[in-house]
């Protein structure tokens, strides 16, 4: 297939193109060649293109970020969203979308499944929902992804930046009653790969099997590195005090994948291992 990649600058958009380019011609696209609110852009890259599949990983996803700067996270999230679904109509492509568990309020004791009501408590969330929205009314060839916790080998993230501070401090506090599921980007693409070789469009919950807390989620990191000297403290995140609230419980269950496909992702503990070649 021709597949245009949005975002293709960011953790999950390098590891889509150099995998999805084993097999498929990839045109992958940071913000500087386009910017995904900008409507007559968007439709000109992708005319020019003319791909058979759109995988949209643009996001503004800092979270803290996107409490203040209000205006740019419905301008990427979420209009940012709707032009890709346009856009995907002008050439009759399909449309690959990447949401989040933030979708949530985390208010649930069971694991979030496709036909859970969403409840977003952060800006991030509700815009990440209002782009869902959007490309379900336009776009009928899309496949909504949500995932959570997402690392990989390039880009920024929780792994990251635990490993950097492990270099400064010996004692990291990290809360321990938000709950969720870690996923490493290369599980995450397999999934899009499964996914775009069928039309079973609609809404999918992608993420590594099992569930933690971010504080378990530092003390498996520092345990599998190597650093087992570090202290790894809990506190909560009214201590924390971030500017976005965040759901308490966000763990997903890929309920589509498996009823669908049959799909069954491995647990996030051992994709963590192979994340750091153990």
């Amino acid at each position: 297939m021709r597949v245009l990649i949005t975002g293709g600058m960011g953790q999950l958009g390098i590891d889509l193109t150099k995998q999805l380019s084993l097999n498929h011609q990839v045109y992958s696209v940071g913000k500087k060649e386009v910017d995904v609110a900008n409507l007559d852009n968007v439709i000109n890259v992708v005319r020019r293109i003319n791909p058979d599949l759109i995988i949209n990983s643009a996001a503004y996803t800092i979270v803290d970020e996107c409490e203040i700067n209000i205006d740019l996270a419905y301008r990427i999230n979420t209009v940012g969203a709707k032009n890709m679904a346009i856009a995907s109509l002008e050439v009759n492509s399909k449309l690959l979308h990447i949401s989040t568990d933030f979708v949530f309020d985390g208010n649930s004791t069971n694991p979030y499944i496709e036909f859970d009501s969403p409840n977003p408590l952060s800006i991030y969330g509700k815009s990440k929902l209002a782009g869902e929205v959007c490309i379900k009314d336009i776009c009928q060839k899309h496949y909504v992804l949500r995932t959570s916790w997402l690392y990989g080998k390039s880009g920024n993230n929780f792994v990251k930046t635990m490993l950097k501070l492990a270099e400064e401090r010996k004692c990291i506090r990290v809360v321990d009653d938000q709950v969720g599921t870690p996923t490493y980007t290369l599980d995450l693409v397999e999934i899009v790969k499964a996914l775009i070789k069928t039309e079973a469009y609609g809404t999918y919950h992608a993420s590594n099997d099992g569930q933690c807390s971010w504080n378990e989620f530092a003390k498996t990191i520092f345990n599998l590195s190597g650093n087992k000297e570090i202290e790894v403290l809990s506190i909560t995140s009214e201590e924390l005090n971030r500017p976005a609230q965040r759901p308490k419980y966000s763990v997903m269950r890929n309920y589509m994948l498996e009823l669908q496909l049959e799909y069954y992702v491995r647990n996030w503990q051992d994709a963590l291992r192979e994340y750091f070649g153990k």
